[in-house]
């Protein structure tokens, strides 16, 4: 795949600016971790270069000093909000975040829960990680949040709060998505803080959208159409405008609640140290795009996926029209359609071909691969053994897996599992090939080529399966599907 993005650049510079910004604040320093710490494929896909764990790299080279808390809106437990790249739930991917945290060695102090309203999920949630041994905070909802100053910088708002006990110098708030009340529970610590007489700083490491590259520049409008279920706006930063008379671009949340943070280090040192939003943040990713070229046709194609996302929730009913119509409009101002997107157009025509539903990959170099629904395998599978014979270099009409080995999963999925589809799917394909690559050499041919899938993109003409669509985003494949069904039934397992 094409680089744009020089990581170890990036590295670099942003170890730096952290570094720099921990020693503006002596003694305790609240940092901000916008985005995914562990699995930024947003940032990956759209910045092709970028390494998904890049920040959590930096973290621990300051492991001896970071304390991680992790924040989560309880409206979202109530809803059962499902992170998109992962296919788990947002309370499930916090136990996830703090093992692994845990494993690399870094230090998980407590779980926030945000906008807290005795929703019965959320307490549930609250007992389950007591039972476990993490420590729960409680954070509420303000009335009138941002722009009621008085009242948040108050008893009877931050002061509500629960003051978080931490232990280390350097606290990373962060959380499983975006919209989580992550700023918000920073701010109230710094409150807190004052009350108890301790000097205590804030920073921000937001990736997106990058402040030093055009308002309308596909990174950043990507990040819009990543956002699009927040309503998140990207604007000029106008009290940096003000301020330096330079343009940089932020978000409509960090400009609203600015009034906020300079109230709060006014009451703190009388001044703030801060004179924009965009002086809060730490990122450097606008410095380290080696190819805007890249970069960019990377973010247009994630645009387009997006609004295939959109369009697929809006069928399943997961998703509004408003997010579709905004993910269209921004397609608009990319300057790009669904027709940029070469796999879409190849799928569908197999599908018109055969009459069944049909999928597309694009390989590396630009080569495209379709498979159809047959007797024996789903589209979706059919399209992943023909990438891998096409990657490997072998022949078509060789079989990597023997009838043999296939009628017996059919057999087992018929007559013992209770399924009525006797195609197999991607993954009973994967162990299949697998099983017969102890064997025979050309399986095994196939099964190596498996890491060159990772940054491809394919799209079905149908919605797929949930296993179908979580194996393949566990090979890294970046998929679309068109909004509809196979078939007119109402329940879609």
């Amino acid at each position: 795949m094409e680089t744009g993005f020089d990581n170890d650049k990036y590295l670099s510079m942003q170890s730096k600016q952290i570094r720099e910004r921990i020693d503006q604040f002596g003694g305790k320093l609240y940092l901000e971790f916008g985005g995914k710490l562990f699995d930024d494929y947003h940032a990956s896909r759209v910045l092709p270069g970028f390494q998904p764990d890049s920040k959590i790299t930096m973290l621990k080279q300051l492991s001896d000093q970071a304390e991680i808390v992790i924040v989560i809106n309880a409206s979202d437990i109530e809803k059962n909000k499902v992170r998109g790249d992962l296919g788990i739930t947002y309370d499930l991917d916090v136990l996830r975040l703090i093992d692994a945290f845990r494993e690399i060695g870094l230090l998980v102090g407590s779980v926030v829960l945000t906008r807290y309203s005795e929703q019965n999920a959320a307490r549930a949630f609250q007992d389950r990680l007591e039972s476990l041994g993490v420590k729960v905070y409680r954070h509420y909802t303000i009335p009138g949040y941002p722009s009621n100053v008085p009242l948040i910088v108050s008893d009877e708002g931050f002061g509500k709060n629960d003051y978080i006990e931490t232990t280390r110098s350097l606290v990373v708030v962060t959380a499983p998505g975006p919209g989580s009340g992550k700023m918000a529970t920073c701010l109230s610590q710094l409150y807190h803080e004052h009350k108890r007489g301790v000097k205590a700083g804030y920073a921000k490491f937001e990736t997106f959208p990058i402040w030093n590259l055009p308002l309308k520049h596909p990174v950043n409008l990507a990040y819009e159409a990543a956002t699009a279920d927040l309503n998140d706006v990207n604007m000029i930063d106008p009290f940096h405008l003000d301020a330096y008379g330079v343009t940089a671009v932020n978000y409509n949340r960090d400009v609203e609640v600015f009034p906020v943070l300079s109230a709060i280090f006014e009451k703190i040192s009388g001044a703030s140290p801060y004179r924009s939003p965009t002086d809060m943040g730490v990122n450097m990713a606008g410095n380290c795009i080696v190819d805007d070229e890249v970069c960019s046709r990377a973010a247009r194609q994630e645009i387009i996926r997006r609004y295939y996302t959109a369009m697929c929730e809006q069928r399943q009913g997961a998703g509004t029209k408003e997010e579709a119509y905004k993910l269209e409009l921004l397609m608009n101002q990319a300057g790009v359609a669904p027709a940029d997107r070469p796999v879409i157009s190849d799928a569908l025509s197999r599908a018109e071909d055969t009459g069944l539903p049909a999928a597309a990959i694009e390989l590396p170099g630009g080569k495209i691969v379709t498979g159809k629904t047959s007797s024996l395998l789903g589209a979706a599978s059919a399209m992943l053994l023909n990438a891998l014979k096409a990657l490997g270099g072998i022949q078509k009409d060789i079989h990597l897996i023997s009838p043999i080995v296939i009628e017996p999963i059919q057999n087992l999925k018929l007559k013992h599992l209770g399924n009525r589809n006797p195609r197999l799917h991607t993954d009973e394909i994967l162990v299949a090939l697998s099983i017969c690559a102890a064997t025979n050499p050309t399986a095994e041919l196939a099964l190596r080529q498996l890491p060159k899938l990772r940054g491809c993109d394919a799209h079905s003409s149908v919605i797929l399966s949930h296993i179908d669509e979580t194996t393949l985003r566990k090979l890294g494949i970046n998929l679309t599907c068109e909004p509809q069904y196979q078939t007119k039934k109402l329940y879609h397992p």
